[in-house]
């Protein structure tokens, strides 16, 4: 082979690699074998990072801090929400944590990267779809996301009695993750 056929060859082959490795994702994902929110967590059998943030600005609720976390769990499971108004996923979620705020479980909600020190559409948000979260705090820097290993919103965790997080979840809590794998641990931490 000439050294310009192999100029020529090489991007064809780079762009058929890229291709089967496109198509194997995807074969993947169709067989179920895929699963994004695989990604596992650091934090899973370990302590809530140390944090303390500020209140969500213009709603009467408290800030949150991983004191406000260890002190509730003492007497039952919480879970940690990572949320943001403009999250899609975010609102498949809510009517899940509307039923837990309901039925007593404790959610707290960490209103995520807004880099500026008020998010008017988080507060609107909570005014349109309703407010399960114990305490909210704001996370303008992002940093307790980072400490926590977000990669994206919603985000979610249990905490179980002793401040161990002991489960993680990426993506919305659909009803049927709530029946699978939400109630049970619940029910088995309580």
């Amino acid at each position: 082979m000439t050294r310009r056929q192999v100029m020529f060859a090489l991007p064809a082959l780079a762009t058929l690699a890229a291709a089967g490795g496109f198509y194997a994702m995807l074969s993947g994902m169709r067989r179920g074998s895929f699963d994004p929110r695989g990604v596992p967590s650091a934090l899973v059998g370990r302590p809530v990072p140390e944090f303390a943030l500020a209140p969500l600005p213009g709603w009467d609720k408290p800030g949150l801090s991983s004191a406000d976390i260890a002190a509730t769990a003492r007497a039952r499971p919480v879970l940690v929400n990572f949320w943001a108004s403009w999250c899609v996923p975010c609102l498949v979620e809510h009517p899940q944590f509307m039923r837990y705020a309901a039925e007593g479980i404790p959610v707290f909600g960490i209103n995520y990267h807004t880099g500026t020190q008020t998010d008017p559409g988080a507060t609107a948000w909570l005014r349109r779809h309703g407010d399960p979260f114990a305490r909210i705090g704001i996370d303008i820097t992002g940093r307790v996301a980072v400490d926590f290993g977000v990669y994206g919103v919603p985000e979610t965790y249990i905490v179980d009695r002793t401040g161990i997080i002991r489960w993680r979840m990426a993506g919305p809590i659909t009803p049927e993750i709530d029946a699978e794998q939400v109630r049970p641990l619940l029910r088995s931490l309580s």
